[in-house]
């Protein structure tokens, strides 16, 4: 059974991208360190690469980075750090989360050294805590909200009341479309009290909290006629937070009661979980869930006042809200905030029907919700395509995939980008939602359907123009994201030096007019003739003649920095061409190496899918990182979109002719 210095286990709410962007975080950090790892998802299609009990008894550190419950006591025990996913999605925060949970063993001079808010971290605070469970809950209802929704939806491309017999556009098939739609979303509420409960005392938890958000749905049952508490009444329910109030209620009662039953035989376990919890705890619940069920109503009356307030004070004020809650994390805990409570209003508007206030005000705001989700990926889109030379070749293949992403309502696509830069881009990000979101509100446009992006046009009432309002955000934003990178590209071009002749004479620079230029590229430093059988062969062929070159005084350091840029992405190229790049402090001065393997290096990953026949590799000093690198390697990227100079670097083996024809163009 293999063993791993780190094991970790990452979850988002959703399961569908941060996720597994912390997952290639944390294997990417630990690459860098040497270090092997081995990480659990918990995404919406189940736990993946599931952690054994070996396994965990044989790692060294555990890293949690997760918004809901991935059975974090499975490692008690184990040095560990547990933080929400967000502070996993970059690989200098993934490494200094494996440093940490390395740290975290029982040596006090390493706790000592830890800071406070490190120290606040690792002990995981009550927020975190509180938000890890409600997000269980979330995560669990959502799939729920989705297939009802837009089987509910669907159900209306047979007509608005084709679901109703007694309709001219009545249709069977569309009228079973909304049952199974309409089931689906009202079992939202229970699934999230219960999956909230779940996370809190766990299975035994399940049952009162599906009865609390039973509970919440129905309210408390009163005889219209009498005016007393009766089975056969009807109530008013108190929905959502009635559900979350429910879920958090439940959970800690099971916890009480375990401290109550503890005292009881060993032998007596069974009859505690199949019949002492669910007894007690359904009855504590339930009778609690009824006895707030008045309160609890008319809080949730007051919020849907309160929202449906901001809607009478404009559109601008609702869409300004809206956008900026959706951008600020691109699908964390203030996007969730704002889609939850966007599925909410959806699910009372379907309950109302259509034609009603409350089917058109939840309606609207799902649709405005919903455009503020997709325009952040667009933005990155369109920016890589209009501005595409201040782009990296990484952020471009990025930029073009969030087309896809955004168009299907996935805004995470869109966090790599901001990360990067978060002032200015979060701003814009915002302010390009923010202008969808109004403009839906403003083009009365109506989504019946709580996810899905453009998949679900066909059931938006008014879509033609919910695209419109999507695509100008969308373009507001990309132009101001395009500037922002133009002016970013063209400080850095101005702050990378230009060598110069140290303590010359005048007249040397007459004699020679290429003092001001390096040669990069020295001839013997061109190898024409190699045979290489990976990828990692050919970089440690560059790292020891690098040596042998006198360019670099550690082999192994300038083979691991190869290695730590392929692991944040692949150097390869298209036909035939790789960059690889090593930044390390055992590199003296900046130079590039050539290697040309005709038959090609296989498994290099490359856009085009084809082996590398030629790499032009750029060692760089560490103190050189931010300027000469950037020089060299914009030069090389910019060459090879020269079909002339990729014919005679790769069709010549004459070693001077290559190094003069790079040469020429990093002048």
């Amino acid at each position: 059974m293999a063993k791993f210095d780190i094991i970790a286990a990452t979850g988002c709410p959703t399961g569908i991208a941060h996720t597994f962007m912390a997952k290639e975080a944390l294997e990417k950090a630990a690459a860098e360190r040497g270090l092997t790892i081995k990480v659990e998802t918990h995404g919406q299609v189940g736990v993946e690469n599931e952690l054994t009990k070996s396994e965990i008894a044989g790692a060294k550190a555990v890293v949690v980075a997760a918004d809901k419950d991935v059975q974090a006591e499975r490692f008690a025990g184990k040095p560990m750090v547990s933080v929400g996913v967000s502070k996993a999605l970059s690989v200098e925060a993934a490494g200094k989360l494996i440093d940490r949970a390395l740290a975290a063993k029982g040596d006090s001079t390493v706790a000592a050294a830890a800071d406070v808010e490190d120290e606040v971290e690792e002990k995981e605070s009550i927020g975190h805590i509180i938000y890890k469970h409600l997000m269980n809950g979330v995560s669990h209802m959502l799939v729920f909200v989705v297939a009802g929704g837009v089987l509910t939806a669907v159900s209306f491309l047979w007509g608005i009341t084709s679901f109703d017999s007694t309709a001219s556009d009545y249709n069977s098939f569309a009228a079973m479309l909304k049952i199974i739609g309409g089931i689906a979303m009202n079992l939202m509420v229970p699934v999230l009290s219960a999956y909230i409960a779940e996370s809190i005392g766990k299975r035994p938890a399940l049952v009162p909290g599906f009865v609390a958000g039973m509970i919440a749905i129905q309210g408390l049952p009163v005889n219209a006629e009498t005016g007393m508490i009766d089975a056969g009444g009807a109530g008013v329910g108190f929905g959502f937070l009635g559900g979350i109030v429910g879920g958090f209620l439940a959970g800690y009662v099971i916890l009480l009661l375990e401290k109550v039953f503890a005292g009881l035989p060993k032998n007596l376990d069974g009859l505690k979980a199949i019949f002492l919890y669910p007894l007690f705890s359904t009855a504590i619940v339930g009778l609690v869930m009824l006895g707030i069920s008045g309160p609890m109503a008319a809080i949730n009356t007051a919020m849907m006042d309160f929202l449906k307030g901001l809607s009478a004070s404009g559109a601008v004020v609702l869409g300004l809200a809206i956008g900026c809650m959706c951008a600020f994390d691109m699908g964390g805990p203030v996007n969730k905030a704002a889609y939850v409570t966007g599925t909410a209003m959806l699910t009372e508007a379907l309950a109302a029907g259509v034609g009603t206030d409350t089917y058109n005000f939840g309606t609207n705001f799902m649709a405005a919700v919903s455009a503020a989700c997709i325009v952040p990926p667009l933005i990155t889109t369109f920016a890589v395509v209009v501005g595409k030379k201040y782009f990296s070749q990484e952020d471009h293949d990025a930029g073009v995939v969030n087309l896809i992403l955004g168009c299907t309502h996935i805004t995470e696509g869109a966090i790599p980008f901001m990360t990067k830069n978060i002032w200015p881009v979060m701003p814009i990000m915002m302010l390009g939602s923010s202008i969808a979101s109004i403009l839906t509100i403003m083009f009365n446009v109506h989504d019946p359907a709580p996810h899905g992006g453009f998949l679900v046009l066909p059931v938006v009432e008014n879509g033609p123009l919910w695209v419109l309002a999507i695509l100008i955000g969308a373009v507001v934003g990309g132009i101001l994201f395009v500037a922002f990178k133009k002016y970013d590209f063209e400080k850095n071009q101005k702050a990378a030096p230009v060598a110069k002749p140290v303590e010359a004479p005048k007249a040397a620079a007459v004699e020679d007019p290429k003092a001001e230029t390096a040669d990069f590229v020295k001839v013997e430093n061109v190898f024409v003739a190699e045979d290489f059988a990976s990828r990692d062969e050919a970089l440690s062929f560059v790292s020891n003649q690098a040596v042998k070159a006198g360019i670099a005084s550690d082999a192994d350091a300038v083979m691991n920095a190869f290695l730590a840029r392929e692991a944040e992405g692949t150097t390869g190229m298209m036909e035939g061409f790789a960059i690889p790049h090593a930044k390390s402090d055992a590199i003296s001065e900046a130079a590039v190496i050539v290697v040309k393997d005709e038959s090609g290096v296989t498994g290099w990953d490359t856009m085009d899918g084809a082996p590398v026949n030629v790499a032009i590799a750029l060692l760089i000093p560490g103190a050189q990182a931010g300027t000469t690198h950037l020089k060299i390697l914009s030069k090389v990227a910019e060459a090879l979109m020269d079909e002339d100079f990729r014919a005679t670097v790769k069709g010549s083996t004459d070693a001077a002719e290559i190094a003069k024809t790079i040469n020429a163009r990093l002048v």
